[in-house]
């Protein structure tokens, strides 16, 4: 059985593991933090936040300043669609976002007795699998 979790995460409850709700890369224990198991970008926030005014001429533009922040993407390994992203200050590690009892989880959906994937069914949709699909197919991804 899987739970989704995210828009992109899915929790397979038979293997207790993180995994793409694109392509179906593991991305670790569901045990610990999904963010382990994925590609991390880390870049400068002024590529996002340009200055405003003139950084030639002013120490604060009111662009984030990278001495102080950091922005996080968080991508899978296995497709490349970005799951998450945050701010943090730099040496900061990847927030913890998502604990999760797998063995609560397990009962309350056994309990429930219905397909979580058939209840919550936002994310990915037809055409982002159909793409896996054909990345697949032309040996773009395993």
């Amino acid at each position: 059985m899987r739970v989704p979790m995210t828009e992109y995460l899915v929790i397979d409850l038979d293997t207790e593991r993180w995994v793409c709700r694109v392509c179906d890369q593991d991305m670790g224990s569901a045990h610990g933090n999904y963010k382990e198991g994925t590609l991390v970008h880390d870049r400068d926030p002024r590529e996002i936040h340009q200055p405003i005014i003139d950084p030639e001429r002013y120490e604060f533009t009111f662009s984030p300043d990278p001495a102080y922040c950091r922005i996080l993407e968080y991508y899978c390994p296995g497709c490349g669609t970005q799951i998450e992203t945050e701010y943090i200050p730099p040496g900061h590690p990847p927030a913890v976002d998502m604990l999760i009892d797998v063995a609560a989880l397990r009962a309350q959906w056994e309990e429930r007795g219905v397909d979580p994937e058939e209840v919550h069914n936002y994310g990915p949709g037809e055409d982002a699998q159909k793409h896996t699909a054909a990345l697949k197919a032309i040996g773009h991804l395993r």
